[in-house]
């Protein structure tokens, strides 16, 4: 199940106010470390997000503890896995009882270096042959995170592998209007 949110003019100190009480004391917290509203009002509409994704189960308790990496599982239900993610374009989240992970990120400009540190040699020709080579690099850059994130590993060191190997299966969106990419990692079965 994936949930995504793309409506960034919602994003207002009145709607941070009208979320604070709908999440439990811990996600509270969290959410008024940020300092600005952005990560304020991400913190709190990814959680509600996930809670929403996972109430049809009948999970209502989200206690949640990380793994060695920091990847957050739900403690009472290990059999049930989740994923969020954000940026200034958008809010995405995923559920599934297998290990599943997503990313959305803003368009931003490439730059060669960060192309070549991040992109094996075919990935750069993609990029290069791409009509939009931003959202190009934007697509495997989110392709790449969500691989990692489903693997639990966080970045890397070296990421011009990461989509050479197997185990899972790619859905990736560009909203060219809104200016983002989005890509699902699902564990095969």
């Amino acid at each position: 199940m994936i949930s995504i949110f793309d409506d960034m003019s919602q994003m207002t100190d009145a709607e941070v106010q009208r979320m604070l009480p709908l999440v439990d004391e811990q996600r509270r917290e969290e959410a008024l470390r940020y300092k600005h509203l952005f990560g304020q009002f991400a913190c709190l509409k990814s959680w509600l997000m996930l809670k929403k994704l996972l109430n049809p189960l009948g999970i209502n308790d989200l206690t949640m503890k990380k793994n060695e990496h920091g990847k957050p599982c739900l403690t009472r239900h290990p059999e049930v896995h989740f994923n969020l993610s954000h940026c200034k374009n958008g809010i995405a989240v995923a559920v599934d009882f297998s290990p599943i992970g997503i990313d959305i990120e803003s368009f931003h400009r490439e730059n060669e270096a960060l192309i070549c540190r991040t992109m094996n040699d075919e990935e750069i020709e993609a990029i290069q042959a791409a009509p939009n080579p931003t959202a190009a690099f934007t697509q495997l850059w989110t392709q790449k995170e969500a691989v990692l994130k489903l693997r639990g590993t966080g970045i890397v060191n070296d990421l011009h592998g990461v989509l050479d190997g197997e185990g899972y299966r790619l859905e990736s969106h560009i909203n060219e209007e809104k200016r983002y990419a989005l890509t699902v990692a699902y564990s095969n079965p």
